[in-house]
């Protein structure tokens, strides 16, 4: 509910109406004659004017409110729309009594409402070649979605169409085709699936660009990984059209192209100028613009599968920022303090975390040794050796959705390969250091290994299950098996002291139990 202003309210979705209910608050000493709903779409602010759609009146009794407008107008759905209420009274102006809210529950929405897919092992990885990932017993697979690629501007006889509020959109078959050859198998073998949303700069394509990229993208950063454009009218109806395809083609019920249940809006966006890119921005206005796409994304998917989660990607600084540039990068505790402030003023929604725990230093994989993963809140990095800083801060009260806390899952991090031959061994003991610790924490639902192969145009890290191939122009095309694989492969399926005891000097403690979390 939001802060007293008049009025408390909800609103709800349902499968045909748009429900507003709630009070008048006892403070106003006369109940209004009228109350006007003004809608505004995500990318307004009421701040500015009126929305561009029309305002409806309502007859005001007592201090109840019960409303119900139709959820369709026309064709365009407002199950995305945020709704501000204005009282009228006989001979004064109209009263606006809060900020707008969007939707904050769904009920009888989606088609779909299978279980979300649970699976007794947290194992995964970022798959680059799918039928290892299923040899090796892979249980969460991470894959990379490409919007600016899904997208097509152009005309080919090949397009999937797709219609959303009464307008045709396309995509690329063959981008498409392509993720059908990576979900169906991955999910056919029982992985639990996860896209990460990005969009790519193509400096050929700039009218692509202009309708995918934040129109505040620069082109000077590095990496060419822009926010996504929710901001301008086309650019949000591109993105709802886009996450709308992606839920609708992988939750089918004969799931004829495989299954995807997981959403990481972004990747580590509390470091945005390399990874999330929207130009020089304060952490306000990066956190205002990103809660909109975030939210856009959560109510995309769970309007077709009612169970599918939306998640923050965030990297491992927490409280210290990357780099010196404070309109580059921010702390990412500050960051989700002020997301879920903004959330819940506007209407709270159930978005989750994805997190990045890498070693203080990606090139030194002893993480055990990590001098800024500390066992406070106030920790500069949190780690996989101070892990349950992140599991006790979303575990607090006002932190959670509906009285539960968020999930987490980690989606990326990695262990670095060190020369020498005792590289190995140091890198497959760091794995089981985390692997062991993951899996005693119930709120980590996934643990997802970066890389599948070691990359050479990855700043000089090697952190896959598989070297590079030295001879080839293929910058990931697999060499050899490392010690890591055989550890990876059977770390969920084999006896664990059997296999992973050689890491206990390596690591420096006598017991695996040594490194079990506190009980949360």
């Amino acid at each position: 509910m939001n802060p007293p202003s008049g009025a408390t309210w909800k609103v709800t979705a349902t499968a045909d109406t748009i429900r507003i209910d709630g009070r008048l608050d006892a403070s106003l000493q006369q109940p209004f004659a009228a109350l006007r709903v003004e809608e505004y779409e995500p990318n307004e602010s009421a701040a500015e004017g009126p929305g561009k759609h029309h305002t409806l009146s309502y007859p005001m009794k007592g201090r109840q409110i019960r409303l119900t407008l139709p959820r369709m107008d026309g064709s365009r759905d407002r199950i995305y729309s945020a709704f501000r209420l204005t009282g009228i009274a006989s001979g004064e102006e109209a009263r606006p009594l809060g900020a707008p809210r969007f939707v904050e529950e769904m009920t009888g929405v989606a088609s779909r409402t299978f279980p979300f897919p649970v699976r007794k092992s947290k194992k995964g990885l970022q798959v680059q070649m799918v039928e290892d990932a299923i040899a090796l017993g892979v249980k969460h697979a991470a894959l990379n979605v490409d919007l600016a690629q899904l997208v097509d501007l152009e005309s080919r006889t090949d397009q999937i169409p797709y219609r959303m509020d009464g307008r045709m959109y396309y995509f690329r078959a063959d981008t498409v085709k392509r993720l059908d050859g990576q979900v169906k198998p991955l999910s056919d073998a029982g992985m639990v699936v996860s896209f990460i949303l990005l969009a790519y700069a193509d400096p050929s394509k700039p009218a692509l660009n202009r309708l995918m990229l934040h129109p505040d993208y620069d082109p000077s950063a590095p990496n060419r990984l822009g926010a996504f454009n929710t901001v301008t009218d086309e650019g949000l109806r591109q993105f709802k059209a886009a996450i709308e395809f992606l839920a609708d083609r992988y939750t089918r019920p004969d799931e004829q192209y495989g299954r995807a249940v997981n959403y990481i809006v972004g990747n580590e966006v509390n470091s945005h100028w390399w990874w999330a890119n929207q130009g020089r921005k304060s952490m306000e206005a990066f956190t205002e613009d990103y809660l909109r796409t975030l939210r856009v994304c959560n109510t995309a998917v769970r309007k077709i599968y009612r169970n599918a989660r939306t998640y923050v990607s965030l990297e491992h600084h927490w409280n210290i920022r990357f780099g010196d540039d404070p309109l580059k990068a921010f702390p990412a505790r500050p960051f989700l303090d002020l997301l879920n402030q903004k959330a819940k003023a506007q209407g709270d929604f159930p978005w989750h975390v994805a997190f990045h725990p890498y070693p203080e230093n990606l090139f030194e994989p002893a993480t055990w040794n990590d001098k800024t993963a500390t066992p406070g809140m106030e920790t500069p990095r949190v780690t996989f050796k101070n892990l349950e800083v992140l599991v006790r801060y979303l575990n607090q009260k006002e932190l959670r959705y509906e009285g539960r806390p968020r999930r987490i899952i980690l989606s990326e991090q990695g262990f670095h390969t060190k020369d020498g031959p005792e590289g190995e061994a140091l890198q497959a003991a760091a794995y089981l250091y985390a692997y062991y610790k993951v899996a005693r924490m119930p709120r980590i639902d996934s643990f997802i290994l970066h890389r599948h192969v070691d990359h050479k145009n990855e700043g000089g890290l090697k952190l896959g299950l598989w070297t590079w191939k030295e001879d080839s122009p293929i910058p990931s095309e697999p060499g050899r098996q490392k010690k890591l694989y055989a550890i990876f492969r059977d770390v969920d399926r084999q006896p664990w002291n059997l296999m992973a005891d050689f890491a206990l000097p390596i690591i420096g403690i006598e017991r695996w139990e040594e490194l079990s979390p506190p009980k949360e």
